[in-house]
């Protein structure tokens, strides 16, 4: 199927889905990165009338807000801005206060806890469903936050490879000040996923594509594969009592 062709399957699908939850819309933050403007985009066609986007700041970049602010403007979308900076210091220094000590990792996925909570409480309010913005490069080797951008409804991007949300961006009408971005989670300051992963996605593209990458690609890759599987599992359950 050409990606033009998959996004308009994907905008039905997301209406389908929706419908079938007895819902009537949806929601999606947005980072100013490429993979939650494509999927904001998407879920505008979907829903012209019943989708919100949501900017949640938490010590966000300067370049992470001017993203965004191109993206609402270019994409003409409806957006409701909540900070969460204040919220994450209380929370960070009540853990401080405690005696209880933070990883500079756990402390990140605090915030990204804390913007699913946002999200959850504007779904139920609304009656709309969350919407996920993994790719199929961040759902295979676990790149997400469990119960944090991680807990969603729905995952429309999930079968796309990093390349492919490109493409798709292009096709949307994404700004090229984001598609040209170096991909980041903003988990820290100068904080970049190729960075932390190891290696570029176009090698994680190839490799689960089916493509030959270095013995080196691949084993780092089965390796994030398997010590993530729980993230795309639901919880384990011993056997029944009965």
């Amino acid at each position: 199927m050409e990606l033009k062709e998959y996004l308009d399957y994907l905008v039905e699908w997301l209406r389908e889905e929706v419908k079938k939850s007895n819902q009537k819309g949806l929601v999606v933050g947005i980072s100013g990165g490429i993979d939650s403007a494509v999927v904001a985009a998407l879920a505008k066609r979907a829903f012209p009338n019943d989708y919100i986007t949501v900017w949640m700041p938490c010590k966000s970049s300067e370049l992470d807000e001017k993203c965004k602010a191109e993206l609402i403007n270019d994409l003409d979308l409806k957006n409701v801005t909540v900070d969460l900076s204040q919220t994450f210091e209380v929370i960070s220094k009540s853990l401080n206060d405690s005696g209880i000590e933070q990883s500079k990792l756990a402390l990140a996925n605090t915030k990204a806890r804390l913007r699913m909570s946002i999200l959850y409480s504007m779904a139920q309010t609304h009656n709309y469903l969350v919407l996920g913005t993994d790719n199929a490069d961040e759902w295979h080797i676990g790149y997400f936050t469990k119960f944090g951008d991680g807990g969603v409804d729905l995952l429309p991007i999930v079968h796309l490879l990093k390349r492919e949300v490109r493409e798709a961006a292009k096709i949307l009408g994404v700004p090229e000040s984001i598609i040209n971005r170096a991909p980041t989670a903003s988990l820290w300051e100068d904080q970049t996923d190729e960075s932390e992963i190891g290696f570029s996605y176009d090698l994680i593209d190839d490799y689960i594509s089916g493509k030959p990458v270095a013995d080196e690609v691949k084993q780092r890759v089965d390796h994030l594969h398997k010590i993530s599987e729980h993230k795309r599992n639901g919880a384990p359950m011993p056997k029944n009592i009965r």
